[in-house]
C-alpha cells in the first residue's frame, strides 16, 4: 500500500485571501491561477499495518508540530473516505519549494500529498474529487491538481461539495513564462492563514476586495482564452495590489512586503516603461513573481537579477497537473 506522486506550485492571478468556512477551508471568493514546472513537491506515501503513528519527512527531516498535525488531520480524511480507520502511514516529501516564503509550497505539498495518499489508501478519486480533498489540507492546493491555468470555484454550498479547482487552459495554451525572483527564503512573521484571518475579521478595505472579484475573474480568463498578455498582466497586477491594500487595513495592520519587494515592483514598471512588457504578482509572503513572454526572457532575468536584494531568480513555464511515479 504505497505509492508516489509529484506536485507542481501555482501562482495565484487571481487571489485566494480569505475563508467562509475555517475547518473545510471554503473560500470568500474564486481564484484562478496558473501552474508552474518550476517549483514542486514529490511525496511517497506508505501505509502500514503494524504502525501505531503517523510519521513524515521532509527533505530527510523528522516533522514535528503544528506542520505535522496538519498531515495527520488530513490522513485522517482519508482513513475516514476508506474507512480504514487503524491504518497508518509513512510519509516521506521532498520540496523544491522555498517553505513559507510566499511560495505556495503547501499547495504542492498537499496536492503531492493528497495524491499519493489516496492512490496509496486504495482510493480512485477523479481529478475533481482529488481537488475537493486536497482543498480541506491547503486551499490553493486544490488549484495544483490540474497543470496550465485553472480556476478554483468558491462554491455555494456549505458541505462545500462544489468548492474545487476546474481547468481553464491547459499548459499547451499559452506560453507565458513566469520568474520567481527570490528575496528572502525565511519564514513569514505572519503566516497566511493568521493573515488571512485578520484581514477578513477586521479590514474596513476587505468587503471592496470582495466586490472586485467577480469581474476580474471574468475579464482574466477573457484574456487568457485570447492569449492577451497586457490584459492578463495588468488584472494580475492589479488584483495582487488590491489584496496586498486589505492587509494594511487589518487591525493590527501588517504587510508581507519588505524594501527589496518594492525595488522589483518598480523595475518591473520601468521594464515596462522601457518598451518591455512584464507584470508583478506577489502572495503571501515578499517575494515576487513576473509575468513575462518568451522573447523577453533574457532581458527580464537580467534586469531582476541587477536589483540589490535579490538572492535567485528561477524561472518556470506552465507546470502540469499531479503525475505519478
Amino acid at each position: 500500500m504505497k505509492a508516489t506522486a509529484k506536485a507542481h506550485t501555482n501562482i495565484a492571478l487571481i487571489k485566494y485571501w480569505g475563508k467562509r468556512n475555517e475547518r473545510l477551508i471554503l473560500p470568500t471568493n474564486s481564484s484562478l491561477s496558473l501552474t508552474l514546472d518550476g517549483f514542486y513537491t514529490t511525496t511517497s506515501v506508505a501505509f502500514h499495518e503494524e504502525f501505531l503513528v503517523d510519521s513524515f519527512m521532509l527533505n530527510d527531516v523528522p516533522v514535528t508540530g503544528e506542520a505535522f498535525n496538519r498531515v495527520t488531520l488530513f490522513l485522517d480524511l482519508l482513513r475516514n473516505l476508506s474507512g480504514k480507520a487503524n491504518l497508518f502511514a509513512e510519509v516521506k516529501s521532498t520540496n523544491e519549494v522555498p517553505t513559507a516564503a510566499g511560495f505556495a509550497s503547501s499547495a504542492s505539498g498537499f496536492a503531492a500529498l493528497a495524491a499519493a495518499s489516496s492512490r496509496a489508501i486504495g482510493l480512485e478519486l477523479s481529478d475533481e474529487e482529488l481537488s475537493r480533498l486536497t482543498r480541506q489540507g491547503s486551499g490553493s492546493a486544490c488549484r495544483s491538481i490540474y497543470g496550465g491555468f485553472v480556476e478554483w470555484e468558491m462554491g455555494t454550498r456549505s458541505d462545500g461539495l462544489d468548492s474545487h479547482a476546474i481547468s481553464v487552459a491547459p499548459a499547451s495554451h499559452w506560453d507565458v513564462r513566469v520568474a520567481a525572483v527570490v528575496l528572502s527564503a525565511t519564514e513569514k512573521k505572519v503566516s497566511s492563514r493568521a493573515g488571512m484571518k485578520r484581514t477578513v475579521e477586521t479590514s474596513p478595505f476587505y468587503q471592496g476586495w470582495l466586490d472586485s472579484i467577480p469581474t476580474d475573474l471574468r475579464e482574466i480568463k477573457a484574456a487568457i482564452n485570447a492569449k492577451d498578455f497586457e490584459k492578463t498582466g495588468s488584472i494580475a497586477e492589479a488584483n495582487c495590489l488590491k489584496m496586498h491594500a486589505t492587509t494594511l487595513g487589518a487591525n493590527p495592520p501588517f504587510t508581507y512586503w519588505h524594501d527589496t519587494t518594492l525595488r522589483v515592483m518598480q523595475t518591473v514598471q520601468e521594464m515596462r516603461s522601457n518598451g518591455i512588457p512584464a507584470y508583478f504578482t506577489i502572495d503571501a509572503g515578499p517575494n515576487v513573481k513576473v509575468l513575462y513572454l518568451p522573447e523577453n526572457e533574457e532581458r527580464v532575468k537580467e534586469r531582476l537579477q541587477e536589483v540589490p536584494g535579490v538572492n535567485s531568480v528561477t524561472l518556470s513555464k506552465p507546470g502540469p497537473g499531479v503525475t505519478y511515479l
